[in-house]
């Protein structure tokens, strides 16, 4: 069994709790995700069966769109609503909707981010999440974010008892980006502290709210044996790659790991990106520029050394 299924992840479940079910309902081991939610997060979580693990990373690099909400008053240690209450400040007179989206404004295109503490970042070779656990501080390193789209959907609600302001969001980003610490920095440049109030990831790795499955409907297709109609090609995986066509004769150099000269794939100039090669309609190996050898490309990674397997 090999293919990408697009799994709608529900609230209260980890990433890896659904692998692990889908593991049992599928009858295999190789079974991976492509980008992990946290347990109060819903929504899209790609994930790779069989051969389909070996397009994971490439998932994982693609976009992403979520919606949620944030909201100013107080500032939480996760960063999200699962926290403990770290900071307070009431908000005496709501923000204008031109100031809220000056401030989202300004956390567009390619932006800095430093890691929530409880977070999967490694540094020193310890979790960031173990030093939050054991009350310990260490210095977090800053990182790049692409963000193509973040905007205000919703009116902003004033609770005029609790002295709090919310309001909800849509944002498209790159890979990496932490959407808490983006709610966070949004209130920093209105000067409140502030946390991710809720999240549901809408798409990621070219799969969308409406493509996706839930583990119910894939124990119903397993027990009904429809489960081919839910699974994905894994070509899926490479989908904005560029992509070359080969040849019989190239593709028995190809199946075998070869580096050839990238004119040889029809290629004009070296090329500066990984390249999808395709034989007889299937993804057979992912090749990239030679480090050493400027004319020539080697395969980053081979998927299939049989067709039709």
């Amino acid at each position: 069994m090999d293919g990408i299924l697009p799994l709608w992840k529900e609230r209260g479940q980890t990433s890896h709790d659904c692998v692990f079910k889908l593991r049992k309902i599928l009858q295999t081991k190789k079974v991976g995700h492509s980008g992990t939610l946290d347990p109060d997060v819903d929504g899209v979580l790609p994930i790779c069966i069989g051969k389909g693990t070996k397009v994971v990373e490439y998932l994982v690099d693609s976009g992403k769109r979520y919606t949620g909400e944030i909201t100013l008053g107080f500032s939480t240690t996760t960063e999200d609503a699962s926290g403990e209450v770290v900071a307070t400040k009431k908000i005496m007179t709501p923000y204008t909707i031109e100031e809220i989206d000056r401030a989202m404004a300004e956390m567009t295109g390619t932006i800095t981010q430093i890691p929530p503490m409880y977070s999967a970042v490694k540094v020193n070779g310890k979790r960031l999440y173990e030093y939050a656990r054991n009350n310990e501080t260490v210095e977090r390193p800053k990182r790049q974010a692409v963000i193509a789209e973040f905007k205000r959907i919703s009116e902003p609600v004033y609770d005029a008892e609790q002295k709090t302001q919310s309001w909800r969001f849509d944002v498209s980003c790159g890979k990496g980006t932490y959407v808490r610490t983006l709610a966070v920095d949004t209130g920093k440049l209105l000067e409140m502290p502030a946390h991710m109030s809720d999240l549901t990831r809408l798409a990621s790795g070219g799969f969308t709210k409406e493509q996706a499955v839930t583990i119910d409907q894939v124990k119903e297709a397993v027990a009904n044996d429809t489960i081919a109609e839910l699974l994905l090609p894994i070509e899926y995986g490479v989908a904005d790659f560029e992509q070359v066509t080969i040849n019989e004769d190239l593709w028995l150099k190809v199946r075998n790991g070869m580096r050839l000269p990238y004119q040889d794939f029809g290629l004009t100039a070296r090329p500066n990106q990984l390249i999808a090669i395709f034989y007889q309609k299937q993804l057979v190996s992912i090749y990239k520029a030679h480090d050493k050898y400027h004319d020539m490309v080697k395969p980053a990674k081979v998927i299939r050394t049989e067709i039709g397997e």
